[in-house]
């Protein structure tokens, strides 16, 4: 099915209209569910988001939904459609008691336009093996416990991450990808993540180190984290990095006998 047939449905002009008049409110509300990992205002993504806009009021207006226009855009699939998800999110949480068929009217709009991305980004390779072994992998990635980021040691971006290190910084996993990860690391604890940056950069295979990061609330986490050196077929160096909440300080203090406190005769 074509893009242009994906949605059709009844016209909504008034949601249309209201959605416009929001707009404010809404990208408040989403900037505040997400913290650092919020879109810039200026950029691909805002851009994406802006295109977003026009393509749903269009759609409500008419009662289907054109082909979005993503011309000039390279945006990642997985970052963006967490963004428009906190969106719609926003949006819905502002309707109160009509919520329901807010949410209802935005669902088929966001779908189609995720088709639009798949379908207009670069072309797959149609040959070769299925990476299964791959796909295994980070399925396997994806039920661990443990906070997962696979970090680009040059900029700092944040490529991959599990579940896990989404639930830990309070947003979606997918919206942590394409943001440097420093913008959830406290400014006075940035030093040891890209000391150990570096040394992979450099050739290391595997640095151990204490750090810390910060949730989209700024409440501050301890963790005790590996990374380990991975070249990829593009020659970009990453940094494989597994984090837990460090509980080793909080253990010892706990086990730490109570200091004697005399009696009287």
């Amino acid at each position: 099915m074509r893009v242009e047939e994906a949605v059709v449905g009844d016209v909504n002009r008034d949601l249309a209209t209201w959605l416009v008049a929001q707009r404010l409110e809404i990208e408040r509300l989403m900037q505040e569910r997400l913290g650092a990992a919020a879109p810039a205002a200026s950029g691909p993504e805002a851009e994406t988001l802006r295109r977003f806009r026009t393509f749903a009021s269009t759609a409500l207006m008419r009662g289907e939904a054109p082909r979005p226009v993503l011309d000039g855009l390279r945006p990642n699939e997985r970052r963006v459609m967490a963004l428009l998800s906190a969106w719609s999110d926003a949006a819905v949480s502002l309707a109160g008691p009509d919520a329901e068929p807010v949410r209802k009217s935005l669902t088929p709009l966001l779908d189609a336009f995720r088709l639009a991305i798949r379908t207009t980004g670069t072309k797959r390779k149609a040959s070769g093996r299925p990476r299964a072994a791959r796909r295994a992998i980070t399925a396997a990635i994806d039920r661990v416990a443990d906070l997962y980021f696979a970090i680009d040691v040059d900029s700092g971006e944040i490529l991959d991450a599990n579940p896990a290190a989404g639930a830990a910084l309070g947003v979606a996993r997918d919206a942590l990808l394409g943001i440097e990860f420093n913008a959830f690391v406290p400014s006075d604890a940035q030093s040891p993540w890209w000391t150990a940056l570096d040394a992979i950069a450099e050739g290391q295979e595997n640095v151990v180190f204490a750090a810390s990061m910060q949730d989209r609330e700024g409440r501050v986490i301890r963790l005790a984290t590996s990374a380990t050196r991975y070249l990829r077929s593009n020659s970009r160096t990453l940094a494989l990095v597994l984090a837990r909440p460090d509980t080793k300080i909080q253990a010892l203090v706990d086990a730490h006998p109570a200091p004697f406190e005399a009696t009287g005769a």
